[in-house]
């Protein structure tokens, strides 16, 4: 496979073109960015872990019956993937309060709810990826109804199959974000990343945090966190 021209840079990931118009290579980088990008800054290793975390945890969920974007590892921080058009809506599922739920709503961190909750926020820097629900992102023409229905079934499909997977690490799946994207003709499939970055990970038994948090709230040992997670995921996948 021919790596091409670079097509995008974001936040933690660089995207190339390929010599197939349907596949692109995805870097990561360690780049680290909070809070919309307001705070910025390095996790040594970071790409490395969230790439090969990523790619193993997608060919999970692909056995589970969730569809990704996931084609091929090609080295510790490049994979090839499909091409998709990314649905501008992030999607973030929540089985217990923490960050922004908890600060928004005035309750405590770490309350388990009853059953899981899904939110969309508009997937736009210059806004602030403003929450939004699904009658804003159909006239918006974010996504149309059946789309918006489609990536909540799957949504909920990745909960559950990461939550048992995490539980049996000694992990808590707190929290995380998704992304979706629709293949050239037309399906919706899961992208991004699942990562440290994009998941909140509490150690089951000392809910120390093991993840991004650890960076937005200048908790230190952010770089140990990551490979803490990495080889747990190594010992049970």
């Amino acid at each position: 496979m021919e790596k091409r021209a670079q097509l995008y840079e974001g936040k933690a990931k660089r995207v190339f073109a390929t010599d197939n118009e349907d596949l692109v290579i995805v870097s990561y980088k360690d780049d680290a960015t909070a809070f919309n990008g307001l705070k910025k800054g390095t996790i040594k290793g970071k790409g490395v872990i969230n790439n090969q975390m990523s790619n193993r945890l997608m060919k999970l969920l692909e056995k589970a019956g969730v569809p990704t974007h996931f084609v091929e590892e090609l080295n510790e921080r490049e994979t090839l993937v499909r091409k998709v058009s990314i649905v501008p809506l992030e999607v973030i599922i929540r089985n217990i309060s923490a960050g922004s739920f908890s600060k928004r709503y005035g309750v405590e961190e770490g309350i388990v709810f009853d059953e899981p909750t899904i939110e969309f926020s508009y997937k736009n820097d210059d806004l602030g990826d403003p929450l939004i629900n699904a009658y804003h992102a159909v006239a918006l023409k974010l996504a149309d109804r059946e789309e918006i229905e489609e990536i909540k079934r799957l949504a909920f499909m990745v909960n559950d199959n990461l939550k048992a997977f995490w539980a049996g690490c000694g992990v808590t799946l707190v929290d995380f974000k998704l992304e979706f994207g629709k293949t050239s003709d037309g399906r919706i499939v899961l992208a991004d990343e699942i990562s440290p970055d994009t998941c909140r990970l509490w150690d089951s038994v000392t809910h120390e945090k093991l993840d991004k948090d650890r960076f937005r709230r200048d908790l230190g040992g952010v770089e140990d966190a990551y490979a803490e997670v990495m080889k747990r995921l190594n010992e049970h996948i």
